[in-house]
């Protein structure tokens, strides 16, 4: 894990939450939707089947532990989860609550609006919530 870097546009547009087994857990900085990525800590991998059999049941098993997490704090909907990668190739798992009339219900959040950010104390409450779900 030494030479994994995060993409830039990663950086810039989510803050660290924790790490966990494989993955870096990072929040969106986008408050309309309870939204988070996992990002494998692996170098040039940009697809889950480029993953190791291991680190593909890692990814499995912490993507549906944060899912879970998520479901319960929030109690949304539908849980979205998803691995794009048509504008950041590096392999990263977006994990987003979505609830019927949130912005752009039933679509998609991708190039929906612009991000809205968190208020310090609606974040700070939201993470602790989920830190103490997983």
């Amino acid at each position: 894990m030494k030479d994994f870097r995060l993409d830039e546009r990663l950086e810039r547009d989510s803050e660290l939450v924790t790490v966990l087994g494989l993955c870096q857990l990072r929040l969106m900085k986008d408050s309309r939707w309870p939204w988070l990525l996992l990002v494998p800590q692996r170098q040039a991998v940009t697809e889950i089947f480029q993953l190791t059999p291991l680190d593909q049941t890692l990814l499995t098993f912490e993507s549906n532990t944060v899912a879970a997490a998520l479901k319960r704090v929030t109690d949304a909907r539908k849980i979205n989860v998803g691995a794009l990668g048509n504008m950041v190739s590096q392999l990263h798992v977006h994990i987003v609550a979505r609830f019927e009339g949130d912005p752009n219900w039933p679509g998609p959040i991708w190039g929906f609006g612009t991000a809205e950010p968190y208020r310090d104390d609606a974040k700070q409450k939201f993470l602790k919530t989920l830190v103490e779900a997983l």
